[in-house]
């Protein structure tokens, strides 16, 4: 039995990544998002995530809860072994990634597709500040990083514009996903 690809969805912040993946669960059937552990303090909101420690994540990462971790913008991410049996019951599976993981995750996962979002500053400037969760000075720092390349050597990127309606931007994805699925 094959495992489903994983797809690494991936982009600035702000950019809109949760949204797109609840959008695509939603129309696409067969695909299932994979639920991240993140130390965020409480109350930083934002996708659905189990939040922890710092103790309790570098605890999970000595007993190897996770298949993949990594530490960004002063927080600790990790993907639970949990998403390979999604991949068993999945057609595909979406995780919410870090642009500078990639490359092990495609170690990792083996099948990996990355949709690498982009938006106009002028879009990402003000959902970073919409969405309230960073200071002024972070979300400066955050739109400089907007425009950090992709790893080379990435097997299959799917490279998106989500400035405009959300539909549209699924609707781009399914379309470029179809010949994969195939």
């Amino acid at each position: 039995m094959s495992l489903a690809p994983v797809i690494a969805v991936v982009g600035p912040s702000g950019v809109g990544k949760d949204s797109v993946m609840r959008a695509l669960v939603a129309r696409a059937t067969g695909i299932c998002s994979a639920r991240r552990v993140i130390t965020r303090p409480e109350g930083e909101e934002g996708e659905d995530f189990d939040r922890v420690s710092d103790a309790e994540f570098q605890q999970m990462v000595a007993q190897d809860a996770f298949a993949l971790h990594w530490p960004a913008h002063g927080l600790l991410y990790g993907v639970p072994h949990a998403i390979e049996e999604q991949r068993e019951r999945a057609e595909a599976v979406l995780v919410n990634l870090s642009r500078s993981v990639l490359s092990q995750a495609q170690e990792v996962f083996g099948d990996l597709i990355v949709i690498s979002l982009t938006a106009d500053s002028e879009v990402l400037g003000h959902r970073l500040s919409a969405r309230g969760r960073e200071s002024m000075a972070e979300q400066a720092r955050r739109l400089a990083r907007a425009k950090t390349p992709l790893p080379t050597g990435l097997a299959r990127v799917i490279e998106i514009d989500n400035s405009g309606p959300l539909e549209v931007t699924v609707d781009a994805i399914l379309a470029k996903l179809q010949p994969e699925s195939a």
